[in-house]
C-alpha cells in the first residue's frame, strides 16, 4: 500500500486520478507486488508450521490457519485496490471512497489475523530451541502490539498515521527471526563440517 499511495499522493480526486493515470503501469506494478507479498504469507505460514510442528503441532497448525486467513483477507483488500484503480481511470469519484474504506478495513482485518498467527508462532518458538528465548519473547510482545494497532486504526482512524509506528517492533522481530533461521542452522552446519 505504501508504493501505490505514494503514486496517488494527496489532494483532490481529480489530482490523484491524474497522477495514477500518468503512472498507471507503475501503479499496477506496485499493486501486483503487494499481491505477491500477500500471497507469500501463505508460504511463510506453511514453512513456519512445518518448522514448528514437531514442537507443538496443534498450536502451529492454528497459527498457520490464522496466517492463511491473513492472506485471504489481504487478497480481498487487493481486489478492492485493483477495483479502485479502475475507478480512478474511469473518473468515478463516488465509489472510490467506498473502496478506500473497504481496502483499509480488509488491511486491518488481515493484519489482525497476522498478529494472532504471529503470537502463536512465537509462542511455539518460545517452547523450542530453534531461536533464542529472548527473541521469541520479543516476537510475542511485538505480535501483541499488532492487534492494538489494527483495532486502534479501525476505531480511531484519525490516529492511523501515528499508530503505524507501532509496526517497528514487529518488523524488527520478523527480520531478526528470518535472519536467525537462515544463518543459525548454517553456522551449526559449518562448525560440524569445519
Amino acid at each position: 500500500m505504501i508504493a501505490s499511495s505514494k503514486i496517488a499522493g494527496s489532494g483532490s480526486f481529480a489530482e490523484q486520478a491524474k497522477r495514477i493515470a500518468a503512472s498507471e503501469h507503475l501503479y499496477r506494478l506496485a499493486l501486483s507486488l503487494e499481491l505477491v507479498e500477500t500471497m507469500s504469507a501463505l508460504l511463510l505460514g506453511f514453512a513456519l508450521y512445518v518448522t514448528l510442528r514437531p514442537v507443538n503441532e496443534l498450536v502451529a497448525r492454528l497459527a498457520m490457519f490464522f496466517r492463511m486467513a491473513e492472506s485471504i483477507a489481504g487478497a480481498v483488500g487487493m481486489m478492492f485496490a485493483f477495483a479502485r484503480l479502475r475507478l480512478y481511470l474511469d473518473g468515478t469519484e463516488s465509489v472510490v471512497g467506498f473502496t478506500l474504506g473497504a481496502g483499509n478495513a480488509s488491511y486491518n482485518i488481515s493484519a489482525l489475523f497476522f498478529g494472532v498467527g504471529s503470537i502463536l508462532f512465537f509462542y511455539v518458538f518460545s517452547r523450542s530451541t530453534i531461536i533464542p528465548k529472548m527473541l521469541s519473547i520479543f516476537g510475542i510482545i511485538s505480535s501483541l502490539i499488532v492487534p492494538v494497532i489494527c483495532f486502534g486504526d479501525l476505531i480511531f482512524p484519525e490516529y492511523a498515521a501515528k499508530l503505524q509506528y507501532g509496526w517497528a517492533p514487529m518488523a524488527l522481530a520478523e527480520v531478526v527471526t528470518g535472519i536467525w533461521l537462515m544463518v543459525a542452522p548454517r553456522i551449526g552446519h559449518d562448525e560440524n563440517h569445519g
